[in-house]
């Protein structure tokens, strides 16, 4: 009743100068007023929008590790009152901790750092900014306002090894590996495990880059393992060039983060691949409803999603791909068979006793070879 009050009150005044002009304005305000209420609204709904930021270490066209992350974020962006953005290709070390700032200070609500040298970083900008949530990938330290999280890779691994065990000729198997650290080092023996299950004989070696991502350096350690006798190629580094130089030399390979297959398509058997979507929207669920905690790690396996194996490829025989979906249908139903003794060292020494199982601090903390690995931790 009031509004129309008000609109006769200002038509009454308006039919006192000017009729024609009065019911012009009076028509234009009416128009106005809908106009007005929605941008109101479009501002405040955009101003509660949770805004989630996300640093990755290399670009996005990666085909790999960053690219894996995107595609949750994307996932992300799908959901009700939230905002994402990214930054790429962002160094380790003293750049990452100015971009992770650099959100924070723009009002981030909630930024994933998703390389292990951003563990630092995102630790010293948290203590800063303790109204934000910090989730930092792959690492081990924590805060009040800053939780880790990962996958079992190595749980895909372990079906890749299968894999690759049953399909070398030579018993000789490449592996193009970034950095020694207990993930990549964790995931090299779980292949390493699975590639001997298959096949006792089979012998995994080792090429380090020391870079996460360098597409013609990772082509160029793939190059010098196939130019030593291997005739599969795995690896733990965020682009498609290890493959591309099996398909070149005729030999198989098998891919990590992502399908790798089209860039390959003659060679790839496989990969280990990441979802982020599941823990990534479970995180900002959980930020839109207050119940996020920090000093929290998350090692989320098979059976949640978050880790799988691409489709094998033709070449792979009916026998090896039921042998994968066998071991992959008992990893999702919640029975790591990884990392199970008796397992050996490299030196041959038991490091694992038969019957037992490794626990999460002797996986997090992995820094031998396995037995049938050639190469060293450094």
């Amino acid at each position: 009743m009031k509004r129309f009050a008000r609109f006769f009150a200002v038509a009454a005044c308006a039919v006192m100068l000017l009729a024609l002009a009065a019911c012009g304005g009076g028509e234009q305000k009416a128009e106005e007023k809908p106009a007005e209420k929605a941008e109101k609204a479009a501002s405040a709904e955009k101003e509660d929008q949770l805004k989630v930021g996300f640093v990755y270490v290399s670009p996005v066209g990666d085909a790999g590790y960053s690219y894996s992350h995107d595609l949750g974020r994307k996932a992300v962006a799908e959901m009700p009152g939230v905002k994402t953005s990214f930054v790429e290709s962002v160094m380790e070390g003293a750049d990452s901790e100015r971009v992770i700032r650099n959100m924070a200070n723009n009002g981030f609500d909630l930024v994933f750092t998703t390389s292990f040298g951003y563990m630092d970083p995102t630790k010293r900008v948290a203590k800063e900014f303790p109204d934000v949530a910090f989730m930092h990938c792959s690492g081990f330290k924590k805060a009040e306002n800053m939780s880790n999280y990962f996958g079992r890779m190595y749980q895909a691994r372990y079906l890749t090894g299968l894999v690759a065990g049953s399909m070398t000729e030579g018993n000789k198997i490449g592996y193009v590996a970034a950095f020694p650290i207990p993930e990549v080092i964790r995931g090299i023996n779980a292949f390493t495990l699975g590639v001997r299950e298959a096949n006792p004989e089979a012998q995994v070696r080792v090429v380090w880059t020391k870079t996460w991502y360098d597409p013609a350096l990772e082509k160029d350690a793939a190059i010098s393992l196939l130019d030593v006798g291997c005739d599969v190629i795995a690896q733990h580094q965020d682009s498609p060039g290890p493959q591309e130089a099996a398909q070149e030399r005729g030999k198989y390979s098998v891919g990590y983060n992502s399908d790798m297959s089209a860039f390959a398509p003659k060679a790839h058997l496989t990969a280990a691949i990441w979802n982020w979507a599941p823990v990534y929207k479970e995180t900002v669920k959980k930020v839109q409803e207050g119940t996020w905690e920090g000093n929290q790690s998350l090692w989320w396996g098979m059976e949640t999603g978050v880790v799988d194996v691409a489709p094998m490829g033709d070449m792979v025989p009916a026998e090896v791909k039921k042998l994968v979906e066998e071991k992959k249908a008992e990893l999702e139903g919640g029975k790591d068979i990884v990392f199970t003794g008796p397992i050996k060292n490299q030196k041959g020494e038991v490091v694992i006793p038969e019957g037992e199982k490794a626990d999460d601090g002797q996986l997090l903390g992995m820094n031998y070879f396995v037995e049938g690995v050639i190469g060293n931790t450094e």
